[in-house]
């Protein structure tokens, strides 16, 4: 006995139409869209026009305008066996204070972190969870001009 043949759904065909227009898209927008020609070569590029690798690295960038601009202020902290304590790093005059961070010798705990009420300096409450040995570290303050 012979089997009868269904026809696709038309579901099945609507998606066949889709992934062969999907993938016949980009050669056609290639050689069509006049944009696509330029989209081949970054902006950037232009802009170097023939400068060899280290002109490009010579030329001023943002980061050097922008160094005069932040400083990092440190402060030391110790902490005894199981106790806690509020650490402030104050930045210099003028300057606000944009986030803050610690490091440490040992376990200790960042419970809030967060700028003054003046923006002039950031507050942290560590804790050292070791019951045993006192711990210590430097916090940090980025402060900008």
């Amino acid at each position: 006995m012979l089997k009868k043949l269904r026809l696709p759904s038309p579901a099945f065909v609507l998606a066949l139409v889709a992934l062969f227009v999907a993938l016949s898209s980009t050669a056609v927008a290639a050689s069509v869209v006049p944009l696509a020609r330029r989209a081949l070569q970054a902006d950037n590029a232009m802009r170097l026009a023939g400068r060899t690798p280290a002109q490009v690295a010579a030329l001023p960038g943002p980061a050097t305008s922008a160094a005069g601009l932040v400083a990092i202020k440190t402060a030391a902290f110790s902490l005894a066996p199981g106790a806690g304590s509020e650490v402030i790093v104050a930045c210099d005059a003028g300057r606000k204070a944009v986030s803050g961070g610690f490091d440490s010798t040992g376990p200790v705990f960042n419970f809030d972190t967060r700028p003054m009420g003046n923006g002039a300096a950031w507050a942290m409450f560590l804790a050292n969870p070791d019951e045993a040995s006192a711990h210590s570290g430097t916090a940090y303050v980025v402060c900008l001009r």
